[in-house]
Order: C-alpha cells, then structure tokens, then sequence
C-alpha cells in the first residue's frame, strides 16, 4: 500500500522509549500476575487486526512495548503488514506476533492503547487534511494533547497529512489576549519577543481588524485570527494582502473548515485533531 503522508520526522527513540515504559510501569506496576497464571516457557501466534477503518499509526511505540516486554517474560517477533500512514478496514491483519505466550499478553493492552489513540489521531488528521486539499491552507495542531503523548499525537498528526504548531511552550512565541494585556500592548510584546530570542517566530492573537494593523505594523510573523466569522476572515486576508501569515482558529467544524479554507487563509489550527480523538477499534487474538 501506499504511504498517505510520509512522516518525515519519527518521534526520538528515546520519547518512545520514555513513553513506553510510563506505559508500562502504570499497567504492569509489581507484575503481571495472570500471565503468570501460563508455563514460562510457552510459545505463541498471534494477529493484531483492524476493526473499523482508518489510518495506522503508532508501530514504533508497538514495536517498543514488546521489547521492553520482553526483557522480563521472553522474546516476541512482531511483522507489520501495515504501516504508519497506511490504511487500515474492517478484517485487515495489521500485524502478525510470535514468541512467549505471556510477553505477548502482558504487553497486549499496552500496544494496542498506544495504537489505537494515536491511529485515531492520524485517522482524524487525514480526514481533515482531505477536506481541504483543493486549497492551498495547513492544518495545524494545538497544545491540546493527552497528557504525556505530546511528542507521539504530534508524530500521528504528521502521519495524517496534517501539521504542527509549535511542540510547547519553548520553541514559538504565541502572544495572545493575557499576555498582550500584562506587557503592555501588541507592539510592546512583539518588540519584547524579538528581544529575548530573536530566531524563534512570533505569533500573536488578535480579535479584530485594528488588532491586525497593530500585529502587522510590530511585524509578528503570523497573526492568528482568533474566533473571527467567515465574513471577518475574508475581509483580514484581504486586507493582509499576504503582508503576514494568518492563521484561523476557533470553533471549527467541518463545514465551516472547508469555507474557511477557501478565503485564503494561510494556517487553520484545530485542537479537535488530539482532543476529540475516538480510539480506531483494534483487536489482538491468539492463532
């Protein structure tokens, strides 16, 4: 199959590693004491299957359990027949596992909770990608992310089609409504922020057309349009005249999505692509 999206930039092995074993420690804790309950040395097979359709993501942090697994209850062998950015139906055989029967079981709700949150996060993503592809706008991600998966729902945004804002708080500067009040203005913020760290970009949140000329005029680097209407929007990227990067944002549904998309704006960022995720429906079952 092909790659929807190629991801580019896969998550550091050592944020999947630290993941994983959060994951783990939280389920496991002093042991796995059902898997127990099976002779130490048994073998088995096994099928991670897909139940509903969507995009996969999420086999490297799968991939990760299993060996992290296995350190204590044996080796497991995991062959993917899909991979991330790829589709997955209803009946599709996503994976195939062999090795200790009780790694693959105590590891088994672990791989699929990481599976199946961060494939709904790029099923999610691709879906919204699709809606606007006829229009030059991205779609980006917020800071609305599950506590602790940041680095990971950020990874399966990538994988969907979609892209991202910034990571945290640390590597982009987004002026909005409290912090423009405590320093003393747009023009005073901005001037501020070019100060402390000249390289890192410069955003800031405006609620209306004055606010705009006064981002545009401290020469923000993007300008996020924050709850402005439809007609709103047009009339901001008529008169930014490609002047500053604009970015819409709040209360974005599907259709107002795509007539968002359609006036021209640069950047639509949607907190729905990691909040509002329904896990993709995926089973594993013993051969």
């Amino acid at each position: 199959m092909q790659t929807l999206h190629t991801p580019l930039h896969r998550p550091a092995g050592e944020d999947v590693t630290k993941i994983v074993t959060m994951t783990l420690e939280e389920d496991i804790g002093s042991g796995d004491i059902t898997a127990s309950l099976i002779p130490a040395g048994r073998a088995a097979t096994a099928k991670i299957l897909g139940r509903e359709a969507g995009i996969l993501c999420g086999t490297s942090f799968a991939d990760e359990v299993f060996a992290q697994v296995a350190l204590n209850s044996g080796n497991v062998t995991i062959d993917w027949h899909v991979q991330d950015g790829e589709p997955v139906n209803a009946g599709t055989v996503i994976a195939t596992l062999s090795g200790s029967a009780r790694s693959i079981l105590t590891g088994e709700r672990s791989a699929l909770n990481l599976l199946q949150t961060l494939s709904a996060t790029a099923s999610t993503s691709h879906r919204y990608a699709t809606l606007v592809q006829h229009t030059k706008v991205k779609i980006l991600d917020t800071r609305k992310t599950l506590p602790a998966l940041r680095v990971a729902q950020k990874y399966a945004v990538r994988v969907g089609g979609c892209d991202n804002h910034r990571i945290g708080l640390f590597d982009a500067f987004l002026i909005k409504e409290n912090h423009i009040a405590a320093c003393g203005g747009i023009a005073a913020s901005v001037q501020r922020a070019r100060t402390l760290n000249s390289a890192l970009p410069v955003e800031v949140e405006v609620q209306s057309m004055s606010e705009l000329d006064e981002a545009i005029a401290a020469r923000a680097d993007i300008v996020m349009l924050d709850n402005f209407d439809l007609n709103q929007t047009r009339l901001a990227v008529a008169h930014a005249a490609g002047r500053v990067k604009l970015e819409a944002s709040g209360s974005i549904d599907d259709e107002r999505l795509v007539a968002i998309a359609e006036t021209g704006v640069d950047y639509i960022s949607i907190g729905a692509l990691t909040k509002h995720c329904r896990a993709l429906d995926l089973s594993l079952l013993f051969d």
